[in-house]
């Protein structure tokens, strides 16, 4: 939902470095796998209640992951970078919650498990959309130029990093705020398969044929 706003602000300033590292030598795709680096570490740290270490590495994470595209865009743009940056998106947004409930097995566990299998429906719903858009020739610009077609959602990458900037600077509260981000994943998943019958399903006239 915050993801076209955001970009508008985070964008001129990565798009200026990324020219810069681009000229450099500075391989987007090299960036992608420290971002990643980076959000693991966040996760380790984590792990061990570690959590201010972990809130300045989940940022680093997320300017590198920004700075990837920035570069790609000064650069060039391959088809394995952008799946390289989602697949190591999908790795950190796992790796954090997991972290959580490895720290605190009794107390987070039951929370985190919906958590992880919220992300999994929304992650699911979010790539099918992009494949039948891919189909249909679709494209979007409102998330900044991507690889792959960007639907929106109640909770999209913005949101996602804010939640865990939360969790680390309020680690005691991660049950209920699993929860409450667990229901709006999977109502952006309902919302998203919505959206998907609507632009994608059969239409009246196909009904009105197969009649």
């Amino acid at each position: 939902m915050l993801d076209a706003y955001a970009r508008r602000l985070i964008d001129p300033p990565l798009d200026r470095v990324g020219g810069l590292l681009a000229r450099a030598g500075v391989g987007a795709n090299a960036v992608t796998l420290v971002g990643l680096g980076l959000g693991l570490l966040a996760a380790v740290s984590i792990v061990f209640g570690q959590f201010t270490l972990a809130l300045w590495l989940v940022l680093a994470s997320r300017v590198a992951d920004g700075l990837d595209g920035a570069i790609a865009r000064a650069s060039t743009r391959t088809d394995f970078g952008g799946y390289l940056d989602i697949t190591a998106d999908f790795a950190f947004y796992g790796a954090i919650p997991l972290a959580f409930i490895l720290h605190d097995p009794a107390t987070n566990g039951i929370a985190g498990a919906v958590l992880l299998l919220s992300f999994y429906v929304n992650g699911a719903s979010f790539l099918g959309y992009a494949i039948l858009a891919a189909k249909k020739g679709l494209d979007t610009h409102a998330q900044g130029i991507k690889s792959l077609y960007y639907s929106n959602g109640i909770l999209e990458g913005t949101e996602t990093i804010l939640f865990f900037v939360l969790l680390c600077l309020a680690p005691r509260f991660f049950m209920p705020l699993a929860w409450l981000f667990a229901i709006a994943c999977f109502a952006t998943a309902i919302l998203r398969v919505w959206g998907a019958y609507q632009a994608f399903g059969p239409s009246l006239s196909d009904q009105q044929e197969s009649k």
